[in-house]
C-alpha cells in the first residue's frame, strides 16, 4: 500500500508550478516570511516535483533587511508579472514608513491585472493602504487591530488567523502564514499533500479561517472562572463606552460586592481599576498607531475629558499622552509602532 508521501506525489503528478512572489518591504518579518515559504518548498519536496515557485521582489531590487537584522538579496524590483503570480506582502515594523508611494502604485497597478494579493502580518496595512482591501474582510495582528480599524472604516476587519476574501488573502502574523499557505495547497493538490506538509513541519493543530488570534481568555489571565471570563470579555468589548461595576456584575447574576471579591482575588485589583487597564492599554495602541488626536484618541477609550483621560495616563505610565506621541520614536512594530511577531 503506499505511504502517504507517495500518494501525495501521485495527485500532484500533473500539476503545473505555481509562483509566489514575496514582496518583502523593509524591516519585515522573518517569521511570518519562512512560514509561508517553508510549506512551499515542502509541498515541492513529498510531490517529488516542482508545484511551487517563488522569487523575493522589493523596492530597488536588490535586497532587503528584516526586522532581525538579516538581509536578503531580491530577485526583481517591482516589475511587472503574469497574472497568475500570487503577492504576498511581508510586513513587520514600522510599516507606515515601509509603505512607500512605488510599492502603492505597483501594488494598484498588479490589482487591476487582477492578481492575487495577500499581506503578511502587517503587510495587510499596505494592502488598506493602496486601497485594495476596502469592503473586504481582513485580519492583522492583534496589537495592530485598534489603529487598523480607526484608519480603514471601510475594511471588514476580523480577529481571525487568517482572511481570505476572493482574491485578497492577510494573515494576523507569525505562524498563521503556515495555515493560509497550507490551505491554499490543499486547494491545489488535495488535503492529502497538505496533511502531509503539515506532518513534516510537526504542525499538529492546522487552523482554519474560523480560529482567532489571541489565547482564550481564561487561558490568558491564568484564571478558569467562567463568570470572570464572561466580565472581562464584556469590558473588552465596551471600551468607548464603559460599563459600570453594577451593569457588569447585573450580567453575570452577582452583586456589585461579589464581583469586586472576585477580581481582588484572582487578579488583585478592582473591576474597576482592571478597566480602566484595558482602555488605557487601547489608548496607547491608538496613540502610538494611528494620527488621532489626543481628544479623539480619549472619546475612543470611553473618557469624558482630554484632562480626565490625561491624569489617568500619566498615574499609569508616567508620562502624558502628549509626551508620549511627541518624545517617543516609533515603538517597535506596525501601524505606527508596536512589535509585530
Amino acid at each position: 500500500m503506499p505511504t502517504a508521501p507517495t500518494r501525495a506525489r501521485q495527485m500532484a503528478s500533473d500539476a503545473t508550478p505555481r509562483r509566489f512572489v514575496f514582496v518583502l518591504l523593509d524591516r519585515f518579518t522573518m517569521l511570518s516570511f519562512s512560514c509561508a515559504i517553508e510549506p512551499l518548498r515542502l509541498a515541492n519536496y513529498v510531490a517529488g516535483k516542482t508545484l511551487y515557485t517563488w522569487v523575493l521582489a522589493g523596492e530597488g531590487g536588490v535586497e532587503a533587511t528584516c526586522s532581525n537584522g538579516t538581509t536578503f538579496k531580491l530577485d526583481m524590483g517591482l516589475e511587472e508579472l503574469d497574472r497568475e503570480d500570487v503577492i504576498f506582502v511581508c510586513g513587520g515594523m514600522d510599516v507606515q514608513r515601509a509603505t512607500t508611494k512605488p510599492v502603492l502604485n505597483w501594488l494598484r497597478r498588479e490589482a487591476r491585472r487582477g492578481n492575487t494579493i495577500g499581506g503578511m502580518c502587517t503587510g495587510a496595512y499596505a494592502l488598506a493602504k493602496a486601497g485594495l482591501l476596502d469592503g473586504k474582510k481582513a485580519t492583522i495582528h492583534w496589537e495592530n487591530q485598534d489603529g487598523f480599524a480607526e484608519e480603514f472604516e471601510e475594511v471588514r476587519l476580523t480577529k481571525s488567523v487568517f482572511v481570505m476574501d476572493g482574491n485578497r488573502l492577510t494573515t494576523a502574523g507569525g505562524t498563521a502564514s503556515i495555515d493560509l499557505v497550507l490551505k491554499m495547497i490543499a486547494a491545489d493538490h488535495g488535503p492529502e499533500l497538505a496533511s502531509t506538509v503539515a506532518d513534516l513541519l510537526i504542525y499538529t493543530a492546522i487552523r482554519t479561517d474560523q480560529d482567532t488570534q489571541r489565547l482564550s481568555i481564561p487561558t490568558r489571565i491564568g484564571v478558569r472562572h467562567p463568570k470572570l471570563a464572561q466580565v472581562i470579555q464584556m469590558m473588552e468589548a465596551n471600551i468607548e463606552d464603559p460599563l459600570s461595576p453594577a451593569d457588569l456584575a447585573e450580567k453575570v447574576d452577582m452583586s456589585t460586592r461579589q464581583l469586586e471579591r472576585l477580581f481582588r482575588r484572582y487578579l488583585n485589583r478592582s473591576p474597576k481599576r482592571y478597566y480602566m487597564e484595558l482602555r488605557l492599554q487601547k489608548a496607547r495602541n491608538l496613540l502610538m498607531q494611528t494620527d488621532m488626536s489626543v481628544i479623539n484618541v480619549a472619546l475612543a477609550c470611553g473618557f469624558a475629558s482630554p484632562s480626565h483621560f490625561s491624569k489617568c495616563y500619566r498615574a499609569h505610565y508616567n508620562t502624558t499622552p502628549y509626551r508620549e506621541r511627541g518624545t517617543q520614536g516609533p515603538v517597535p512594530g506596525a501601524p505606527g509602532g508596536r512589535l509585530s511577531i
